[in-house]
Parts: structure tokens; sequence; C-alpha cells
């Protein structure tokens, strides 16, 4: 794997363990609610669906570490299938909820998608 490729695999996951974070233990924070525009009242109510949705961001940060360091024979395959859930995952967001995902989640692994391939 490049360099460069690493690095923005590396930046996705990044990303990803941010969202966690928001969705998992600063849902119902300032914090939280300002990144997903949320009332306390929502906020409060929604937490648990938050929680789940951020255990399922979590296994998107697994699949990009075994992409980063997992057995070499298997490297590329994972970093394929897990940028390629975050794109889709992104193109949904961005579509469903807020166009600001397709900047934040879908770009940036579009690029380490494409940092994947050229490396190859």
């Amino acid at each position: 794997m490049s360099t460069v490729a690493l690095v923005l695999t590396g930046l996705v996951a990044l990303i990803h363990v941010y969202i966690v974070l928001l969705e998992m233990l600063w849902w119902d924070t300032p914090r939280g609610r300002a990144a997903f525009g949320t009332s306390r009242e929502l906020a409060s109510q929604t937490k648990v669906l938050a929680a789940n949705q951020g255990l399922y961001n979590g296994f998107l940060v697994a699949g990009l570490l075994l992409a980063m360091v997992g057995p070499s024979e298997h490297r590329f395959a994972f970093a394929v299938f897990t940028l390629g859930c975050v794109i889709v995952a992104g193109l949904y967001g961005a579509a469903t909820a807020s166009r600001k995902i397709l900047f934040v989640q879908t770009v940036p692994a579009a690029l380490a998608l494409a940092a994947q391939f050229l490396a190859r």
C-alpha cells in the first residue's frame, strides 16, 4: 500500500472514530447536539438509536484498520470493501439527512479508494 493510500485510509478511519464517539458517547452533549443539529429533547429521545448507529460506524473503523494493518494478502480486499461501504453510506446519508455528509464522509473515502487502486 502506498503512503498516500495508507494516509487517506487512516484519515477515513479517524473520521469514523470521531463519528463513533459523537454517536455513542457525546450524542446528548452540546458537542453532539451541535454536530447533528438536534435539540436536547430529540437527543434524549434518540440516544439509544444513535448509539446503535455508532456501533455500526465502529465496524467500519475495524474494517479500515484491517485494511491498514491486517494480513498483508487481504489488506486491499478489506480496503475496497470497507471504503465502498463508507461511500455507499455517505451517499445515502447525503441524500436523506445532510449534504454535508457527502464532503465529510463520501469524498475522503472515494479519494482513499482511488489511492488504493492507484497503489495496486
